[in-house]
């Protein structure tokens, strides 16, 4: 009886965060895990008409499918490509204008430059996209007239294969750096300054300080964010690729993403693609487990 009456006095006295948790709660409820009842059609053959309740069973057909379709191999390794390419440049991007930024003393220019690098995040990837064309079109783009005024011939950047990874890990870093900052910027912000004095007294540069009192206090988000990012390493997401691909361009830059949308969608193989999604949710969980217990190996620090 103590103890119930106990956890009520807890539960009373907490009330207003826990209403406060509500909608966060109904929101992953509704959107997350009631959708995954969905996932059942990725072993049928499913019909709109018929719903998945009376839908004809077909097992692993559909995984099978897409695991001997002949452009697999060069979905798969397009995806992994641009996604490592996006881990290598596009993730150390934050954390290096976090520790910038923080360097700053003048409030009124560093929230002056936070604004400036925070804004690209608010542009959809259409406006990015037709940003990179004004810049690389090789009639009208800034980047060609400025080659041409070199006496060189303009570069066909959107057209050209050898461009188009590179195209898409730069926009992104350049659309996401700042707002990703935002994460780091705060963990910077939880480290005492009781450390940096005390390390300066004892004759502590700079760089020691990063060594010995940043870069352990940025540790632990940068290994949280660094697993989430490997669990979401097929998942590159559909709008910016989409927004910088073309037919001359496919054999590089058409991933998992956008081959499921176009199947999905215009062709209306639902149960097809949503193999194609569970396949991509299996191996990032498995990629996960991996990255999470090497990262408990050898840096103490993961997500679970």
């Amino acid at each position: 009886m103590g103890s119930n009456e106990s956890a009520l006095r807890y539960w009373s006295r907490h009330r207003a965060f826990y209403i406060m948790l509500i909608p966060g709660v109904l929101y992953f409820l509704l959107f997350k895990f009631v959708p995954l009842i969905g996932s059942v059609i990725a072993f049928q053959d499913y019909d709109i008409f018929q719903g998945f309740l009376h839908s004809r069973w077909v097992g692993l057909q559909w995984f099978h499918e897409f695991l001997t379709f002949p452009q697999f191999r060069r979905l798969l390794v397009n995806t992994v490509l641009i996604s490592f390419y996006q881990l290598l440049f596009a993730f150390p991007a934050p954390i290096i204008i976090a520790l910038l930024l923080n360097e700053l003393r003048h409030a009124v220019f560093k929230r002056t430059i936070q604004t400036i690098v925070y804004v690209p995040h608010f542009l959809s990837w259409v406006i990015v996209g037709g940003l990179a064309y004004m810049l690389l079109s090789p009639r009208i783009g800034l980047i060609n007239q400025l080659i041409s005024g070199l006496g060189y011939d303009p570069i066909i950047f959107l057209q050209n294969p050898d461009y188009t990874r590179s195209i898409i890990t730069i926009s992104g870093i350049w659309k996401e750096m700042g707002w990703n900052a935002i994460v780091f910027l705060a963990a910077l912000a939880s480290i005492s300054p009781s450390l940096y004095e005390a390390a300066k007294m004892d004759g502590a540069g700079r760089w020691r300080q990063f060594l010995h009192i940043t870069l352990p206090g940025l540790l632990p988000v940068i290994m949280l964010l660094l697993l989430l990012k490997i669990g979401h390493l097929l998942d590159l997401g559909f709008e910016q690729i989409y927004v910088f691909l073309n037919p001359m361009t496919y054999s590089v830059g058409d991933v998992i993403d956008t081959y499921t949308v176009r199947q999905g969608i215009t062709r209306g193989e639902f149960s097809f693609t949503t193999a194609i999604g569970l396949f991509k949710s299996v191996i990032g969980f498995l990629l996960l487990l991996v990255a999470n217990r090497t990262s408990r190996a050898t840096t103490g620090e993961g997500l679970f």
